[in-house]
This record gives structure tokens, C-alpha cells and sequence, in this order.
């Protein structure tokens, strides 16, 4: 603990000689080492402690600052050592300023009242009138913001979690701001009622007003020019910048908002990024990405997604008001003009193209196109897996993962097959057989529910789908056995066996964490019953479910295996076990093709329209092969889709060659 020692008469004098301040001087204490005479024309009021001042700031362009404080009025302030302030056009109030930060030309930084700093604000998204909304709070995540937000039929739990935030929020409530060590605020005019952590930068900011800024040395937040925010929270890493209007929203990690986005009660976890658009009311889950000016977002959750330019959603379809939501599970996109008529549902890694006016639902048809034609919804079930677009998404959001802050909040899973998707692709045949059933292997359309699906697009749709599933439970598969010595039909079984029964069942996609949906009730029945005693064991729990996926996920894909390939795993032989890597390695092989035959487009003539404006066919070519990385063959994509063939080849054959005893 810090000693502050009253200032002695000849330090009073030399203050008040440099025109300082102060109605009762025995108010103001000072650090060891302080030295006035780095206190200039400084009003004090109020209970003020100040540090000591030995630092020399270099700043931009080479000009150097002494720390101290100058031109200022200061009421009830803590300011740590170490510091510089200077210009503050109004006044500091109630704060206290952590070592080694920089606070120059500010209008005011005040605290004034009880505040809990953005804690518990109620957010109403996914329904503007109400009644999802989700209370954020410096540690709230996706996922418990999901259950906030979709669980409302259970009182109990509602009740119970929103008590927890409550115990929180009255635990972060106080008079006093605080403004962490090494923080940068510049050139910002109202900054009320605003907790902001370590190594935060604020730069031209207009006005921030009650909220938290969760900054820490690993992961600074940058506020940036002409920002407006209101009732909001800022995690680590974010950026926002560049006239951004935020009225009731969430920030979290790594987020990236800019060029004048506009939100208003809206949430964005862990890397989203908003640029010239609008949101409202919107659930951006991990990696929501829009662009573009003429974007809305508004009463959707989303996640793992790409909104095109003038992508745009209604969610008034009556006479009742703003009341209607929408669904797009992960990996879902839409393309430039895109439009849906809330209240709607989009199956997973599905495309959305054109206007839907006939509110879609195509959860269980995930992989889908959706494509609009004369006012008609046309699903084209399954082909998205093939896309090259779709694999290189999965590909680059873990290499995007721009958070740096030791302790994440959102646990994210980035696969794209899962026993969430999986299940999917079963129904996704079980309903497209259903259709052919119903209507003849030879209809020209089959009809789900106000969509058409045509005859080609439903055979090809269940193969897909099958492919996918071979996929997937072969990679399961292999991975319990690849990296053991199976001499006999035992050392088989028993490397297959299970290590929980925990993943049996449905699964769900909580906002990034794919997990068991028995794990899900589990939780939500122990926050239920009061045995949840604070906020952070939910963070605890859900780091849980990330760590066990691979246990779980075996124990979903062990009956899955059983159940689509006949075998009984506790029975199965080295002769069934070849059997079924053989049909893995033609499912990965064949899907790989289509993702190379696919990748080709990118490669034909039309694709080259506009190159080699001003030349023949030879300045084309070359002009298309110096902007686009050379020829189809040498692309760095392609190129890894061919080796991903040889080496899943290759472990299928090594696989093989080991069950064989070879």
C-alpha cells in the first residue's frame, strides 16, 4: 500500500506560485519523491492524491513531455505515478488514474453518482418491443448470452441467471471511475460515468457515457475519432473508430468497428467486424462480418457469417409492431441485395441469394443454396459443401482470430462438420426422401414448406449429404486409431471405445460452442436450482464443454457409426474397419475433386473479363496471372486442396496397410 503524505508549507507555496489552487490544501496528500514543480496552473477540490512525476513521455514526431499535471481542475482524483495530464478544458472528477497514463485536451472525465459503468444494461435484440432482452456485464459471453436470449420459457432460469448479473453489477457499482495504467486519452470531449482499463487508447473520441472498457497490456481497446457510445461495453482488443454510433451495446474481444457503423441494441462477440452499415437489435455471434453501406442487420442472430452489400432483413411483417426474428446458424452468408422477410430460419453454411418474401426455414437443409426467382424460393439442398468458398471460410477464421487477452470469453469451435451439422445431413435426407416419397422419384418439383426444390437438386442434395456424413464419422473413426498399434479384432475395440456416454443425443450450436445438448440442460437446470453461485462459474462451465468436445463428439459419432454403417463397434473386426476407411478415403477424395473442380471457375475466361485492358489476349493472361498469384495450378488454395487429397490418401492407405497387419 502506497503512502500519501501531507503537503509541507513549501511545496503549498511553489504550487500556489504556479498558479495552483485549492480551498483547503490538508485535502491534497502526495506520494514519496513528489515534486511540485511539475504542477502547473492546476485547481484542486475535494480529496486529491497525487503520485510522483518522474516520467518523460516521447511523443509522435519526437517532441518529449515531462509527467506532471498542468492546466487542469481536478475534484476527488487518485492520480497514480507517473502521469501527464494537460488541457482539460472542464474538469476531472472523481476518478482514480492508474500509473503512466497520458490524458491530453479533454473536455471532461467525470463520475458522478452510483454507477455500474454499462454493467446491466438491458439489451433488446432479436425482438425490439422486448422480451429477449440479454443484461451485459463485463464477463458475459456468446453463450450465456444465448441463453439469456432464447431460453425465456424457463422462468427459473431466466430469473436465477439474471440474479447473478445482478450480484455482479452490484459488486462493480461505485462513485468512483477508474482509468487503468498506461492509458492514452487524447483530443476526446465527454467521457462520463466510464471505467477503462489498462493500455486503452482514446483518440477524438465525442462522447462515451456510461460504460467499461475492458483494456489489458496484451490486448489494448482503441477508441478512435468522433466515436459516439452510450450504455455499452468494450472488451479487449476491439477497435472503434472513425464516427461509430453505439447506443446499448455489447463490444466483445478482438471486434473491429468503423467507417460510421451505426448499432443500437445489438450484441458482437469475439471478432465481428462492422463497417458503413447499420444493426439493430441484432445477435452477432463469433465472426459476423458486414461491409458494406447499404447493410442492415436488424433482429437476427448470426454467427460464422458474410453479409453481401445491401443485404437487408424486415422484421415487421404485420400490423404488431418490430416482434419478428431471425435464425441464420453458422456459416451462413448472403450475397449482394439480398433480402428475408422475418420471421425466418437458415440452415447452417447455407447461401442466401435474391429476395425471400415466403420466411424460409431450412434448418434441417443445411450446405443449401437459396436462391430467389420470380418471387419463388429455390433450396438447392446440400451443394454449399462442395463450395471452394465454403472451405476456404472454415480455413482462415482461426487463422483470423485476432484476440491476444489471456482470458477469452467465448469458446469457440470452428469446425464445420460436427455432430451439430451431421445431425442436420440426416435429417436433411431423411426429409428429402420423405419429399421424394410423397411425390415420385420423377417429380420435376418437390415442394417444403412455401420453397421448391427440384429434381436434380433433391437426388444430388442426399448424396452430398452422404458424402458429408462418410466424412466426417471416417475422421472420427481414424482419429481413435491412428496413433495405435492394432496387432488383433481387441486392440480394435478396445481402442474404439468410448470415454463417457456424455454426446449421446441432439447437439446444439450455443453461439460458437458446439456441444451436447444434454450438457447445455445440465447447466441450465444447476442455474436453475441455485447451484450457480456467481457469474464466473458459467464461463468455468462452458470452458468445460470446449475441453471435452473431442470425448463427446466420439460418443456421438460411435453410434452414428453403428447406426449408418450397420457395424456393432464393441464387435467390429480389422475386415469392417478397412471397409469403412476405404469408404472415408472416396468420400474425402471425391469431395476434395468437386472443391478442385469448383476452385477452377475462378480460372475460366469470364473470370479474366477486365484484364489486360489495354492489350491482347497474351497482356490478359498475363495480367490475370501477376494480380491473381499465376496460373490455376499454382494457386496456394488449390495447391493445398491437392495435398490435402495426397495426404488423406495416404493415411487412408497407411490405415489400411496397419489393419492388415502389412
Amino acid at each position: 500500500m502506497k503512502t500519501f503524505l501531507p503537503l509541507t508549507a513549501e511545496q503549498i507555496a511553489l504550487l500556489e506560485a504556479q498558479s495552483c489552487r485549492c480551498d483547503d490544501w490538508s485535502q491534497v496528500t502526495v506520494a514519496e519523491g513528489f515534486d511540485p514543480k511539475f504542477i502547473r496552473n492546476v485547481n484542486f477540490s475535494g480529496q486529491v492524491r497525487l503520485g510522483s512525476f518522474n516520467k518523460i513521455f516521447t511523443l509522435a514526431g519526437g517532441i518529449c513531455k515531462h509527467s506532471g499535471i498542468y492546466h487542469a481542475t481536478l475534484h476527488n482524483v487518485v492520480v497514480g505515478d507517473d502521469c501527464m495530464i494537460e488541457h482539460i478544458r472542464n474538469y476531472i472528477a472523481n476518478y482514480v488514474i492508474g500509473d503512466g497514463s497520458y490524458i491530453e485536451n479533454v473536455t471532461d472525465l467525470i463520475t458522478y453518482g452510483e454507477t455500474s459503468f454499462g454493467n446491466g444494461t438491458k439489451v433488446s435484440v432479436l425482438n425490439e418491443t422486448g422480451g429477449r432482452e440479454v443484461a451485459i456485464h463485463d464477463h458475459l459471453s456468446s453463450h450465456e448470452a444465448y441463453i439469456m436470449a432464447l431460453y425465456r420459457h424457463d422462468a427459473h432460469l431466466i430469473g436465477n441467471l439474471g440474479k447473478l448479473v445482478d450480484d455482479y453489477v452490484g459488486s462493480v457499482t461505485s462513485g468512483v471511475g477508474v482509468i487503468g495504467k498506461n492509458v492514452e486519452i487524447m483530443d476526446a470531449m465527454h467521457i462520463v460515468n466510464v471505467r477503462i482499463g489498462d493500455s486503452a487508447k482514446i483518440k477524438g473520441a465525442s462522447r462515451l457515457r456510461n460504460g467499461t472498457i475492458i483494456s489489458c497490456p496484451e490486448a489494448p481497446v482503441n477508441i478512435g475519432m468522433n466515436v459516439i457510445a452510450d450504455d455499452f461495453i468494450v472488451q479487449s482488443g476491439s477497435s472503434i473508430t472513425d464516427g461509430v454510433t453505439l447506443t446499448k451495446c455489447f463490444i466483445g474481444q478482438a471486434c473491429t468497428l468503423g467507417h460510421g457503423y451505426s448499432a443500437s441494441d445489438s450484441l458482437f462477440f469475439s471478432n465481428c467486424q462492422g463497417e458503413n452499415g447499420e444493426a439493430c437489435a441484432l445477435f452477432a455471434g463469433p465472426y459476423t462480418v458486414t461491409h458494406h453501406k447499404s447493410t442492415l442487420l436488424i433482429a437476427g442472430m448470426f454467427s460464422f457469417m458474410n453479409a453481401g452489400s445491401g443485404s437487408n432483413q424486415s422484421n415487421h411483417m404485420y400490423k404488431l409492431g418490430p416482434i419478428h426474428q431471425g435464425i441464420f446458424e453458422r456459416g451462413a452468408k448472403t450475397t449482394s441485395d439480398s433480402y428475408v422477410l422475418l420471421p425466418a430460419k437458415i440452415g447452417a453454411f447455407s447461401l442466401v441469394m435474391g429476395r425471400h418474401v415466403n420466411n424460409p426455414d431450412t434448418t434441417d437443409l443445411p450446405f443449401s443454396y437459396l436462391i430467389e426467382q420470380q418471387g419463388v424460393t429455390y433450396i438447392v439442398p446440400g451443394v454449399n459443401i462442395k463450395s471452394v468458398g465454403t472451405i476456404r471460410d472454415v480455413k482462415k477464421w482461426p487463422s483470423r482470430d485476432k484476440r491476444r487477452d489471456p482470458h477469452r470469453l467465448d469458446h469457440i469451435n470452428f469446425n464445420h462438420l460436427s455432430p451439430f451439422t451431421v445431425q442436420k445431413m440426416f435429417a436433411g435426407i431423411e426429409l428429402l426422401e420423405k419429399l421424394r416419397e410423397a411425390s415420385g422419384n420423377k417429380a420435376d418439383n418437390y415442394y417444403y414448406k412455401k420453397s421448391i426444390i427440384r429434381n436434380s437438386a433433391l437426388h444430388k442434395g442426399i448424396k452430398y449429404y452422404q458424402t458429408g456424413i462418410v466424412k466426417f464419422l471416417g475422421n472420427s473413426f481414424i482419429s481413435k486409431i491412428q496413433d495405435v498399434t492394432i496387432g488383433s479384432d481387441e486392440d480394435l475395440r478396445k481402442a474404439l471405445r468410448k470415454d463417457s456416454e456424455i454426446g449421446r443425443g441432439k447437439w446444439r450450436d450455443i453461439s460458437g460452442l458446439i456441444c451436447p445438448a444434454s450438457e447445455m440442460e445440465r447447466l441450465c437446470e444447476d442455474i436453475a436450482c441455485g447451484r450457480i453461485g456467481h457469474i464466473s462459474e458459467l464461463g468455468e462451465r462452458f470452458g468445460e464443454m470446449a475441453a471435452n468436445y473431442y470425448s463427446y463428439e466420439w460418443t456421438w459419432a460411435y453410434d452414428a457409426i453403428e447406426r449408418y454403417f450397420g457395424y456393432d463397434l464393441a464387435k467390429i473386426t480389422r475386415a469392417e474397419a478397412i471397409s469403412l476407411i476405404k469408404q472415408w478415403k472416396s468420400a474425402v477424395v471425391s469431395l476434395d475433386k468437386l472443391i478442385y473442380d469448383d476452385a477452377g471457375k475462378e480460372f475460366e475466361l469470364t473470370s479474366m473479363t477486365g484484364f489486360g485492358a489495354d492489350g491482347d489476349k497474351t497482356r490478359r493472361d498475363e495480367d490475370f496471372a501477376a494480380v491473381r498469384g499465376g496460373s490455376f495450378d499454382e494457386n496456394p488454395f488449390v495447391l493445398e486442396v491437392l495435398d490435402h487429397i495426397r495426404r488423406k490418401s495416404e493415411l487412408g492407405d497407411r490405415m489400411i496397410a496397419a489393419l492388415s497387419g502389412k
